[in-house]
C-alpha cells in the first residue's frame, strides 16, 4: 500500500513539475509575438458593434497594461498562469464560448472514443500475444504476425476510408459521425438528459438503450481504426515476452511435474511476462491520444479536435489553439499517471522497484 501512495506521491509531482516546463515553453514561444497579438487572447466575448479603430486600440492599451504584457518574461508567465488556474483560458472566438468550457464541452466525445479504444486493444494484445508466444512457428502464430504487420504498416486514414467505403457504402451497417439523425434530435432535446456525456452510458440512464445502441454502431469503426495499430504492437511485445520466458528453467521445471500446459502459460508464463506488455500499453495507450484527433476529423466526431481545426481553419484563434495544447498535454500526462499506477498495482516486479 505504501508503495502505491507513494507513486501516485511521485506521479503528482511530476505532473507539475512537466506542466510548469511546458507551459513555460509555450508562452515562450506566444512571447514572440508582439504584445498587440497576444492581448487578442483577452479580448472581451462581445466587442461594441461601432468601435472606433481609435477605441479599439485604447482597449488592447488597457488589455496590455493589465495583464503586464510589456513586462519580464517571468511576470507575463506568473500572470497567466495564475489566470489559467483559475479557469480564466481566454474567449474563443471561433466557439464563442470561454475556451476551457468548450474544451470540457467537448471531452466527453473524445473521452468515450479513446476508454473504448483502451478497452479493445489491451485485452486483445494480451491475449493474441500469449496465444502467439505459445504457439510459436504454428499456424496461429504465423497468422498473428501478418495481421500484425499489415496492422502496423496501414496507416489510418487509409483504414478509415476502406472500413467506411465497405461497412458505410456498401454494406450500410456502420456510419460516421457520433449518432444517427433521429438519436441526434432526441439528445439535444429537453426529453433527453446528458448526465456522463458518455452516449453510450446515459441511453442507460435515461431509459433509452436504443441511444446506446445506436451510439456503439457508431463508435464500432472509429474504435476499431484506433485500437487496431496499438493492439499489433501490444501483440508483439506480449509475444516476444511469451516466448523468452518459454524457455526459462521454471516453465521446463513445471512441465516435468506435469503441469497442464494452460495452467504454465496462464498463470506463470504470463505473470513474468506482463510487466513489459504493460509498459507498452501505457505508451500505446498515450500516443493513442495523438491519434485520436485524427480519426475525429475522419468519422466527424466532433470532439476536442473540433476546436483546433476551427481555431486554425477559419478565423485565426489563438486562445482556442493554446487552450487545446495545454489540454492535451494535461490529459495525456493524467493518463500516464493513471496507467503507471495500475502497472505497480498488477506487476509484483513494478512494485519491488519502487
Amino acid at each position: 500500500m505504501r508503495i502505491v501512495i507513494r507513486t501516485i506521491l511521485v506521479r503528482t509531482i511530476s505532473i507539475i513539475v512537466t506542466l510548469f516546463i511546458v507551459t513555460a515553453l509555450l508562452y515562450a514561444t506566444v512571447m514572440l509575438t508582439p504584445a498587440e497579438t497576444r492581448a487578442t487572447l483577452y479580448l472581451p466575448k462581445r466587442l461594441p458593434s461601432r468601435m472606433t479603430e481609435q477605441q479599439y486600440q485604447k482597449l488592447i492599451d488597457n488589455i496590455i497594461e493589465r495583464y503586464h504584457l510589456n513586462d519580464p518574461y517571468p511576470l507575463q508567465y506568473a500572470y497567466w498562469l495564475g489566470n489559467l488556474v483559475k479557469g480564466e483560458w481566454g474567449y474563443s472566438p471561433t466557439q464563442q464560448k470561454d475556451v476551457l468550457t468548450a474544451l470540457l464541452e467537448k471531452t466527453p466525445v473524445t473521452a468515450e472514443l479513446t476508454i473504448y479504444s483502451i478497452l479493445l486493444f489491451i485485452p486483445l494484445g494480451l491475449i493474441s500475444g500469449v496465444f502467439a508466444g505459445a504457439r510459436k512457428n504454428k499456424l496461429a502464430d504465423h497468422g498473428f504476425r501478418l495481421t500484425a504487420y499489415i496492422a502496423t504498416t496501414l496507416p489510418s486514414f487509409i483504414l478509415a476510408l476502406l472500413l467506411m467505403a465497405f461497412f458505410y457504402v456498401d454494406l450500410y451497417w456502420f456510419a460516421p459521425a457520433r449518432t444517427s439523425t433521429t438519436v441526434t434530435l432526441l439528445i439535444n432535446s429537453d426529453q433527453f438528459r446528458q448526465i456522463t456525456g458518455l452516449l453510450t452510458i446515459d441511453g442507460l440512464l435515461n431509459g433509452r438503450p436504443d441511444v446506446t445502441v445506436d451510439a456503439f454502431r457508431h463508435l464500432a469503426m472509429p474504435v476499431f481504426t484506433l485500437a487496431i495499430v496499438h493492439w499489433a504492437t501490444l501483440g508483439r511485445v506480449t509475444r516476444a515476452e511469451m516466448i523468452e520466458e518459454m524457455n526459462q528453467e521454471y516453465v521446463i521445471a513445471a512441465r516435468a511435474r506435469g503441469i497442464p500446459e494452460g495452467r504454465i502459460t496462464w498463470r506463470h508464463t504470463l505473470r513474468n511476462a506482463i510487466a513489459p506488455a504493460m509498459t507498452s500499453s501505457l505508451l500505446s495507450a498515450t500516443a493513442l491520444l495523438t491519434g485520436v484527433f485524427v480519426v475525429e476529423i475522419l468519422y466527424e466526431f466532433h470532439g476536442i479536435s473540433d476546436i483546433a481545426v476551427k481555431s486554425m481553419t477559419y478565423t485565426p484563434d489563438a486562445p482556442a489553439a493554446l487552450g487545446f495544447a495545454i489540454y492535451s498535454v494535461v490529459i495525456v500526462l493524467v493518463l500516464m499517471a493513471i496507467l503507471d499506477l495500475v502497472q505497480t498495482i498488477l506487476d509484483p516486479r513494478a512494485r519491488e522497484r519502487g
